[in-house]
């Protein structure tokens, strides 16, 4: 059975080594959002180091997830003390339980507050792909998807929550966003 996969991107307007108050608590806000969502019914995984290290996202092994890449609008720092970026790759098992854990609980707290930490870039912060089970994306594959959304909107190969589409390419609708009433499927 396909499954889905997630590449979120934002770039911070300060890096993620700045001790300001503000970037603090963005950055403590992070783990406690992953472990809500890895409970979540429909999560199936996400990135993390292979060695399970915290360091810079470019210096970092991800194992299988692929060698860390970023979208060509991303313009600062790729050392400890200039990374301004965060960035997610998961997988799920569909599309509402994956709209429910983003928008629900601990995320959606944080998504209320993502003009006090992100740069409003003119881009997608998020993009949607049906992968074959078994298949683990790449950064890669999430960087191209989400250029590819930027470049030419939603379409099966690269989608968003509002523009979605099914495993066999039909247009989907999650309750609650667009003008549709259900998931069409």
């Amino acid at each position: 059975m396909p499954q889905l996969a997630l590449y979120t991107f934002g770039v911070l307007k300060s890096p993620l080594a700045d001790p300001a108050p503000l970037t603090r608590e963005f950055h403590d806000r992070a783990e406690p959002i992953y472990q809500t969502i890895s409970r979540h019914p429909g999560y199936l995984a996400r990135a993390e180091a292979a060695d399970g290290d915290r360091g810079t996202h470019f210096e970092l092994d991800w194992g299988a997830w692929g060698k860390f890449t970023v979208p060509t609008w991303y313009g600062k720092g790729h050392t400890a003390e200039t990374t301004a970026l965060a960035t997610t790759l998961s997988l799920w098992t569909d599309l509402r339980p994956a709209f429910d854990a983003i928008y629900t609980g601990l995320h959606r707290e944080a998504l209320n507050r993502r003009y006090d930490w992100f740069e409003r870039t003119g881009h997608p912060g998020h993009v949607f792909w049906w992968v074959s089970d078994g298949v683990i994306p790449t950064w890669q594959d999430g960087v191209s998807r989400l250029e590819h959304l930027h470049d030419h909107g939603s379409a099966p190969h690269a989608f968003t929550f509002h523009h979605s589409f099914t495993p066999d390419g039909t247009p989907a609708r999650i309750k609650g966003i667009g003008p549709k009433s259900d998931l069409a499927r």
